[in-house]
């Protein structure tokens, strides 16, 4: 047996500490765990086209990886998954759950939202801790960042909960800056391109994040006159960017496609508000929301690492007495907090129009309200500096420390979750699982704007035989879809037929459930004045199944 060492006592606690972050979130998502199967925050578009989308990316990698970008949406559209976000990194966390449930996308979908939390919790936890030297520092801060308002406010948008990397990049980007080995620079390209992978928005802001340190960490170490610093730098940044770049071009195409741009105006609608910053849907908050009006984003951090994060900033000073290192990390991450805060209020408020300006990403962003994730990140931060400097000579810290985590839990837990259980699927899909590929036409076919969200419903049912849809939704909808969809509403008619001909739709589902009865009944009604056109193969009480078999002669 090998000594015990350092080696073995960090692999120790790395190990409790996996352990522990798996445990806490088990309890801040409760009760998601024992009803991933069964149950999501599918109660609107976005959380049906979440679940969807994981799924989709978590069978096609393993049975057609080049299809990939050929989402079973929009038929005969291709490279229909770039029309929002690919969500690659979640869908390759949810290949093992997705195909050891037997494609159950419900569970495929939790399990990565429950491993989400996980490893932000241990990022957070590895970045605090390699910076402060402090366990109880580095947990208070994980636990106030990981589970901020902000990402329980989008727990219907998977990629938003994809917020692991932007720790994990930072602790990659310190530790290079500490020594600059070929090694460190490639953790540092791999965790950045893994974040921009699960997250557009939170790549974005890693990579700046990434960027000011090297400036910052550059001149205040004096390492601006280092070329390994630069150099170590610029190939993580390329290394970066070459695993990127492949799964990116689809976006670039669409963009030239569809002259795809992000306007300062377009901003403006998704900037935060001063009332955002005091809005939460955590349980010891959410009283004050009725006082707020309109507050747009969920930005309020919470109040204990608020307090332990200004409180982080008094420690400053010991901090710079003790190790010179410490004091420029509680600038650096006090610098983040501000710049975040300001370019949060978009272009009105004058920094987020000039990085606009400047900083060529920015036309691919749209919500700088989202900044405000990096707001939480440096306080929570912040607070670690501060609880380990509370802590320091205290003699039972790892007693107050355990309180200071239940503390921080406890003032931003939003438990027990809003969960909405799984749509039955009708007995119809198992049918057309099982009959010739061809595409699906499902109605009612949603065709009011409001009302296009409403097809991830068919999307999510898809998951059940994953045939080509010609409904779909996305950030970006086809024109030629938007033209289509009102007369394609009202089939069975001739017009919808001919719409329908040169898409070589196969088969039709009608949902009678999501008409009203004199809508239901005319739908019957045409079906059987059209019935030579369309064959039967499953009518369950509210959802009938047919196959187009001819098309009516043109006139």
């Amino acid at each position: 047996m090998l000594p015990y060492g350092p080696m073995r006592s960090r692999a120790r606690e790395a190990g409790c500490v996996i352990l522990a972050a798996a445990a806490i979130t088990a309890v801040m998502t409760w009760p998601l765990a024992p009803r991933a199967g069964s149950a999501g925050r599918v109660d609107s578009g976005d959380g049906a086209f979440s679940v969807w989308n994981v799924a989709w990316v978590a069978r096609t990698l393993v049975v057609a990886p080049r299809g990939l970008y050929d989402a079973n949406i929009f038929y005969p559209r291709r490279g229909t998954l770039a029309y929002s976000e690919a969500n690659l990194g979640a869908g390759v966390l949810a290949i093992p759950f997705y195909w050891a449930s037997g494609g159950n996308a419900y569970v495929a979908h939790n399990a990565v939202v429950l491993l989400a939390f996980v490893l932000a919790l241990t990022g957070t936890y590895s970045l605090v801790r390699f910076l402060t030297r402090h366990r109880g520092g580095a947990a208070v801060a994980a636990v106030a960042y990981t589970f901020c308002p902000y990402i329980f406010s989008h727990i219907p948008h998977i990629q938003l909960l994809m917020h692991a990397g932007i720790p994990y990049a930072l602790l990659a980007f310190h530790r290079f800056a500490d020594r600059q080995t070929a090694g460190r620079a490639l953790v540092l390209a791999l965790a950045l391109a893994a974040q921009a992978l699960s997250c557009g928005y939170y790549g974005i802001f890693a990579g700046l994040l990434v960027a000011f340190g090297a400036l910052f960490y550059g001149i205040s170490r004096g390492l601006w006159r280092n070329w390994r610093y630069w150099a170590g730098l610029a190939a993580a940044a390329g290394v970066s960017v070459a695993i990127v770049l492949p799964f990116f071009l689809p976006y670039i195409e669409l963009q030239k496609e569809a002259g795809f741009v992000r306007s300062l105006d377009d901003s403006r609608r998704w900037s935060a508000l001063w009332r955002s910053y005091l809005a939460s849907g955590a349980r010891a908050h959410r009283w004050l929301l009725p006082y707020l009006g309109t507050w747009g984003e969920v930005l309020f951090p919470g109040m204990v690492v608020t307090v332990l994060g200004v409180a982080g900033l008094a420690a400053r000073r010991r901090a710079a007495r003790a190790a010179a290192a410490a004091g420029a990390h509680i600038w650096f991450y006090a610098s983040v907090a501000v710049i975040a805060f300001w370019a949060s209020f978009g272009p009105d408020a004058g920094l987020y129009a000039w990085l606009y300006r400047v900083v060529p990403v920015f036309a691919w962003l749209r919500a700088p309200s989202r900044l405000g994730l990096l707001v939480v990140l440096a306080l929570a931060v912040l607070a670690g500096f501060a609880v380990s400097a509370l802590l320091a000579r205290s003699r039972r810290a790892a007693l107050l420390s355990t309180a200071l985590v239940a503390l921080t839990m406890a003032d931003v837990c939003v438990a027990p979750m809003f969960l909405v259980d799984a749509r039955p699927v009708s007995p119809v899909y198992d049918s057309l699982r099982k009959w010739p590929g061809g595409p699906v036409v499902e109605f009612p076919f949603f065709y009011e704007r409001m009302d296009f969200s409403r097809h991830c419903e068919y999307m999510l049912y898809s998951t059940a035989h994953w045939k080509p849809l010609i409904n779909g939704y996305s950030d970006y909808i086809p024109p030629e879809w938007r033209q289509m969809v009102v007369p394609l509403s009202s089939f069975p008619n001739e017009e919808s037929f001919k719409i329908l001909k040169p898409l070589r739709a196969r088969y039709a589902v009608f949902h009678f459930n999501l008409y009203d009865h004199r809508q239901a009944a005319v739908v019957k009604q045409r079906i059987e004045q059209f019935r030579e056109y369309l064959r039967p193969i499953r009518i369950e009480d509210q959802v009938w199944l047919f196959q187009i078999v001819a098309w009516p002669p043109a006139h």
